[in-house]
């Protein structure tokens, strides 16, 4: 049996993360055990750590970590990774929502002693027949794509515990401790039957924010730690979306404006990292991501 420890970093999350904890109690297990939950709320403001205190009243394996100011996602991270037991770890983003078998599916590569890393298949519950919808659905069928054959992991991973930190200014969190487990000798791999709902922007301009802050974490990774993920390589993505486009009424007319928006973010990126000097390691929260529980 794999013990596992599933962390949960939450800033202003009341509205899933009651539907979070119900779905990772409610998994179904065979081979793996959770041995405990832990959420790590950063500076929040709302009812999180209230709905995550009535959870552990009734379940001793769910703990709260009050972080009381938010220092960033790397940060409330490290929290965990000091305050954590279990030979797996699993990362679960708390506007997300795990498939009642998921994480069974996302640690059953660690079978294999060389497999350091896992990544979860994110499925969008967004309207594709919105632009917004269709580029979130897109934009997560690419990375897909990508990872069966280049693994990238993104938004719930799972790890070996032999990470003691990850840079508290990185704001690529899945990236740093892809480059952490790659420098300890192990490999990635990606688990597509380990599928998780989540949500996309519903605007432009939560959108940008999001691809502009992941461009400049990827470069900030790359230039300090020499990784790079597999979805940085803009031709790749571009062959693999023209060999798989339907060429259907919607996605001709959709697809050349996400491409544009993907372009004008990764160049907002490329100007805050290489011209301003930034790096987005407490970001903006795009605040239309976080009503999963209501679409899901």
């Amino acid at each position: 049996m794999l013990k596992c420890s599933v962390g949960i970093m939450a800033y202003n999350e009341e509205k899933n993360i009651a539907h979070l904890l119900l779905a990772i109690q409610n998994q179904k297990l065979i081979k793996l055990e959770i041995s405990e939950i832990i959420v790590v709320a950063s500076g929040c403001t709302d009812r999180t750590e209230e709905i995550v205190n009535n959870f552990s009243q009734k379940d001793s394996r769910i703990k709260l970590i009050s972080q009381l100011k938010r220092k960033g996602k790397s940060s409330a991270i490290n929290l965990w990774l000091k305050n954590t037991t279990g030979e797996i770890l699993i990362l679960e983003s708390a506007d997300t929502i795990p498939n009642e078998s998921s994480l069974e599916k996302l640690t059953a590569p660690f079978e294999n002693n060389r497999i350091g890393m896992t990544g979860a298949h994110l499925i969008p519950v967004d309207n594709p027949k919105t632009l917004m919808g269709f580029a979130t659905h897109l934009l997560w069928h690419l990375h897909h794509i990508i990872a069966i054959e280049t693994p990238k992991m993104g938004e719930v991973v799972a790890f070996r515990n032999i990470i003691s930190s990850i840079p508290e200014n990185s704001a690529v969190d899945e990236g740093s401790l892809e480059a952490e487990i790659v420098k300890n000798g192990y490999h990635l791999a990606y688990a597509p039957e380990a599928t998780i709902k989540n949500k996309g922007p519903e605007t432009i301009s939560d959108f940008l924010s999001q691809r502009r802050r992941i461009f400049a974490g990827h470069l900030w990774l790359k230039n300090n730690f020499n990784h790079q993920v597999s979805t940085m390589n803009g031709i790749k993505i571009f062959k693999i979306l023209v060999k798989n486009l339907n060429w259907n009424s919607r996605e001709i007319i959709f697809t050349p404006l996400v491409i544009l928006l993907e372009i004008w973010g990764r160049f907002l990126g490329w100007y805050d990292y290489r011209i301003l000097k930034k790096n987005p390691a407490i970001w903006n929260i795009a605040k239309s991501t976080k009503n999963l529980s209501l679409k899901s």
